[in-house]
């Protein structure tokens, strides 16, 4: 079925309830706005901004979107972008976008004026909602747009040259407009994380948006009961789709603005959640902040929170083994896949295979893999190759890009560029990034292997591992290395924890600096060979 139905379907069983919480700690509030009957509800003077809307009023403001694109002239197949920080709007104009056939085009918030131009372009889009955020970075580029394009402001104050979204569909419809949807329908196109040059537009069908929310719900047994505290951003597949866990089962979600240790910890107990995604530097965080102290557990109603899971990149072993140590009654899994396989799940984990922490996992609901060589022959079992995936969730194309296309499409097989290796028991390990190998002395070295070994440290707080350029080598392996908050470390000190590693895999160049992370919590791998390679280096160690 259409994604769409699912909204309409819990907006008929369980109107009243409350579908969406949005919360902001960082804004005390004067007044709390829930939408059930648009009443306002004063809430304690201390409380942080929250609002929340009903499955019904989710459905309703989705119509109201819907209809006042249709009366502006949208039709089934056009483009309409989403340019938002996360909020109560984002997903009703998401669906409302869906509800008329056209294809929902989200943006990172972090593109600039230039990447935001080009990804409309490359789109082809009609529409952008955009927030109060992006209005400077809009201004440079609205003399370029097209005389046509629409543009509606989801805030406050709008800027003159563009619609108060709002204002606009205060008087549309809230009945579902009469536009038929079928699985086979393009749905959305997402954006490739865009860590170097320009992103690629990826291109998704309803039945892969469909087939997600499915696999959510059984992957980790999400009932009506279930609260999902969702904390990374909606333009992106992880977060989108890991919610429509929630969408399928008619549960409740809160979309925390934040990620700080104490707001996950406050949201999770006051909202009741009990499902969290979090990314890799914010189980980190909050690891930090319980070993200093500075957060009890014994603080919080948490008792409820039965599954913290994990996506988006690679998971060292030692931080899910120093998570279950306070946490010893928590479910985990982790989930591996990417916006060309329609977000996560296509390998997952398994919430009962936690003794197999350190693997990726075993193929999704749905879902079959393969490891090949470089001849797309399948390796032998434990040897290393790249993973390769075949399901419903595989994308239809990179939108005009036929050659990025055909070059990891083939025969319904998406190359994900993903070394793996799958061990006796049919469990796949992730070795690394096909083109992040670094090639020592005729040596492959997988960075992945030698970051988790470094995040066992108990002085590290980050990791990555680079290759830098060597006369002799060819490469060497290079590892930035963020220390912990309040501590020292020295290259001596990281050189004999490093002494269990194979000679060949240990790091031949130690940097102490910050580990920079984009919005979905990978290493931005090349910012930092941007950083570091062809220069000369400068050591520094970092105090904390």
């Amino acid at each position: 079925m259409p994604i769409t139905d699912l909204l309409e379907r819990n907006s008929k069983l369980y109107g009243d309830e409350t579908a969406l919480v949005e919360i902001n700690p960082e804004i005390q509030e004067e007044q709390r706005v829930t939408w059930k009957e648009y009443e306002l509800i004063q809430p304690t003077s201390s409380a942080p901004y929250r609002r929340e809307i009903t499955w019904s009023i989710f459905d309703e403001k989705a119509n109201r979107a819907a209809n006042m694109l249709l009366g502006r002239g949208i039709r089934k197949g056009q483009k309409v972008a989403i340019l938002l920080m996360n909020c109560l709007d984002w997903l009703p104009i998401y669906f409302g976008i869906l509800k008329t056939g056209a294809i929902a085009v989200p943006l990172n918030f972090r593109y600039t004026s230039d990447e935001i131009e080009y990804c409309l372009k490359l789109a082809e889009a009609d529409v952008l909602f955009f927030g109060p955020e992006f209005i400077g970075r809009m201004e440079t580029i609205v003399p370029t747009l097209k005389k046509d394009h629409l543009l509606f402001f989801v805030g406050d104050v709008c800027p003159p040259w563009a619609e108060d979204y709002h204002r606009a569909t205060a008087n549309c419809s809230s009945q579902a407009p009469k536009v038929l949807i079928d699985d086979e329908d393009d749905a959305a196109i997402y954006y490739s994380s865009g860590t170097t040059g320009f992103p690629k537009a990826i291109l998704l069908k309803h039945h892969a948006l469909s087939q997600s929310a499915r696999m959510e719900a059984s992957h980790h047994e999400t009932t009506h009961e279930d609260v999902f505290l969702c904390i990374p951003p909606l333009y992106h597949t992880g977060a989108k789709m890991h919610w429509f866990g929630s969408l399928f089962t008619g549960s409740k979600a809160v979309l925390l603005k934040g990620n700080s240790p104490k707001a996950v910890f406050d949201a999770a107990s006051q909202e009741r959640c009990t499902i969290v995604w979090l990314l890799v530097p914010w189980a980190q965080d909050i690891l930090a902040a319980l070993d200093r102290g500075d957060m009890k557990i014994e603080d919080y109603e948490l008792a409820q929170w039965r599954l913290m899971h994990i996506g988006a990149q690679p998971v060292p072993p030692s931080l899910i083994k120093r998570w279950m140590k306070y946490f010893p009654n928590h479910k985990y899994d982790t989930n591996y896949g990417l916006s060309e396989s329609t977000g996560p799940g296509c390998v997952h984990l398994g919430m009962n295979n936690i003794h197999k922490v350190g693997a990726i996992g075993v193929p999704g609901y749905g879902w079959k893999v393969k490891i090949v060589n470089e001849l797309n022959q399948i390796v032998n079992q434990g040897d290393v190759g790249e993973l390769c995936v075949k399901g419903p969730g595989v994308m239809v194309c990179y939108y005009h890009n036929e050659q990025a296309t055909n070059e990891v499409l083939e025969n319904g097989w998406l190359h994900t560029g993903d070394m793996a290796r799958q061990d006796e028991d049919g469990f796949i390990f992730l070795v690394d990034r096909k083109k992040d190998v670094i090639i020592s002395g005729g040596e492959n070295l997988y960075p992945v292997q030698i970051e988790d070994f470094l995040a066992a440290c108990p002085k590290v707080h980050d990791v990555a591992v680079i290759g830098l350029p060597d006369p002799r080598l060819g490469e060497i392996a290079a590892a930035i290395i963020q220390v912990k908050d309040g501590m020292t470390c020295t290259e001596e000190e990281i050189e004999q924890f490093c002494m269990d590693l194979p000679r060949y895999k240990r790091p031949r160049k130690i940097i102490f600096a910050p580990v920079p992370r984009n919005a979905t919590g990978k290493i931005e791998k090349p910012r930092l060979r941007e950083q570091y390679c062809g220069v000369r280096l400068v050591e520094a160690q970092n105090n904390g």
